[in-house]
């Protein structure tokens, strides 16, 4: 018999605990048809000369389109001054129209030495409008023409709850905005047309495949400030129309594109999209997943939602709404059938997180739903425990512990900082850690993030909670099993068995077996999606 693609003289990890290990990989119509077959040949044959082939990397909670935009944006990521970061603003803004906005992305207050001020931003661009994204997402800082566009300068702007306007101590704005008050600066540049947003999403995408993603879940689409337009599930449509899709997207709506949907008498108005969409609903390709809230903030900020204050300032964070509004609409989207991604960074946002759930499984019973706590950046003993027993599964990023550890450390404390971002703890809960980078936000390479795992080494080389490494086995199931499984798809990728979909990557070295310190290094040699080559070559 003749398939479609077999793969000879290749060290396989299945990931699948029936047949661990092969040599030989059968394709067939864009599904794995068999593991070191008898006789069998086909159409295309490869040898991979001994080189390691895994099931296609997941990342369970990216921003696809956001980091695709920012590739067009002022690069502000590894600066270590603010000087240098007007001067970026200002060789961009020398290219652009007096009207035009200098848009830019990545940088880190804490590396550079505090946020932007607005006057130093009005200089540097020339008078043009300025807006720079801070790394985590949850602040952006902007100039003078922006503000004033916005009614802050004269005070007729309405501060969305659970946002803040920064004011310096005469009570002058400096141009930072922290949270919902970033929706101020979406009324002026969202929605991005659709068609710039599917050529973003398609560089997003080469670059996915060719760190041997096959699958990523968007954290946030169609509104509020992470969302970049109301027709973006559009966007993913038209950039897999166009070929420039090369990976299977799980999409999330915001709670703030849910609506009250009205049926018939007897089903009063469930809480969601037009025609009862939700969770589930499309192909292998772009599928609707869980709806995304935002409980608190960010720990980088300190906005976060603590129990504790922040060690380095008088604060405890603060939530993005009020507790009721939160769980109103957690309860509704999950009555109607939604899965839920909260997130929640700080343990007081954590514990609201799981009450919400508890409330949520009592009032509406039913099948698991595999609700999520997005990051569980602060997490106790008692918070694990009642997260296994209430089946929610926290989807943190280890890839943050070298990045912004440091920081998050100063942030928490000595005494807490071994809680964050916990892995073996989760585990020995009996609780599934799929692995996830909440790119751009911090770098996307699914084979850095399990080096992350591995090691948990800040950028500064102190460890962080040693005793929640993991090994290397552990996370390259983090990234292709569980990653599989948190979105419901378990049982058609994240690993090669027979049936399943030939979604796999072929790399220079077994990350298993190399030291952990070179896990990240280790060559994408080739991505396949359905048994085509998405990136690499045929060897």
């Amino acid at each position: 018999m003749k398939v479609d693609l077999v793969i000879r003289n290749a060290a396989v990890h299945t990931m699948d605990d029936a047949h661990p290990r092969a040599h030989t990989l059968a394709v067939h119509h864009g599904r794995v048809f068999a593991l070191d077959p008898d006789r069998l040949h086909g159409e295309r044959e490869i040898d991979a000369q001994g080189a390691t082939l895994v099931p296609g990397f997941g990342d369970a909670h990216n921003h696809m389109a956001w980091y695709g935009q920012s590739l067009d944006e002022v690069d502000l990521t590894g600066l270590s001054d603010l000087d240098t970061l007007y001067a970026r603003v200002a060789e961009r803004a020398a290219r652009l129209g007096p009207d035009e906005f200098v848009i830019g992305a990545g940088y880190d207050h804490s590396a550079i030495g505090g946020h932007p001020h607005r006057t130093q931003l009005d200089r540097a661009a020339g008078g043009r409008p300025v807006v720079l994204k801070h790394r985590s997402g949850h602040v952006t800082t902007v100039n003078s023409p922006v503000l004033d566009r916005l009614g802050v300068l004269n005070g007729s702007a309405e501060v969305p709850k659970g946002g803040v306007v920064v004011r310096d101590e005469t009570g002058d704005p400096t141009g930072t905005l922290e949270e919902q008050a970033q929706n101020l600066v979406n009324t002026l540049l969202v929605p991005f047309p659709t068609e710039d947003l599917a050529r973003a999403i398609g560089k997003a995408s080469a670059v996915y495949a060719a760190q041997g993603l096959t699958h990523v879940t968007e954290c946030g689409i169609g509104a509020g400030w992470v969302g970049r337009s109301p027709l973006e599930l559009a966007a993913y449509q038209r950039a897999r129309a166009s070929g420039g899709l090369n990976v299977r997207v799980q999409l999330m709506p915001t709670m703030d594109a849910l609506h009250p949907v009205r049926g018939h008498a007897t089903e009063g108005e469930p809480f969601g999209l037009d025609l009862g969409v939700c969770t589930g609903f499309g192909d292998d390709r772009v599928r609707i997943g869980p709806v995304k809230i935002f409980l608190d903030g960010s720990l980088v900020a300190r906005t976060a939602a603590m129990l504790a204050p922040f060690c380095d300032r008088h604060s405890h964070g603060y939530l993005q709404d009020d507790a009721d509004v939160l769980r109103e609409r957690i309860v509704a989207a999950h009555a109607t059938g939604w899965r839920v991604a909260a997130h929640a960074i700080g343990d007081r946002a954590v514990d609201l997180a799981l009450d919400i759930f508890d409330q949520a499984h009592r009032a509406h019973p039913g099948p698991d739903k595999r609700h999520r706590i997005e990051h569980a950046a602060v997490t106790s003993p008692d918070q694990i425990a009642r997260m296994a027993a209430l089946g929610v599964t926290p989807v943190p990023q280890a890839r943050f512990l070298y990045e912004i550890g440091d920081t998050m450390a100063e942030a928490v404390g000595p005494s807490r900082a071994d809680q964050l971002y916990r892995h073996a703890s989760f585990l020995r809960a009996g609780l599934r850690v799929p692995g996830s980078s909440d790119r751009p936000v911090a770098a996307g390479a699914p084979l850095l993030g399990m080096q992350s795992m591995v090691l948990r080494r800040t950028s500064s080389g102190a460890v962080l909670g040693p005793d929640e490494r993991v090994d290397a086995a552990t996370a390259l199931r983090a990234y292709t099993l569980d990653a599989a499984w948190i979105a419901g798809e378990e049982g058609v990728r994240g690993s090669l068995t027979p049936g399943k979909l030939a979604d796999f990557v072929l790399l220079g070295d077994d990350p298993t077996a190399v030291p952990p310190d070179r896990i990240g290094a280790i060559d994408v040699l080739a991505t396949y999606l359905g048994g085509q080559r998405t990136h690499g070559s045929e060897l």
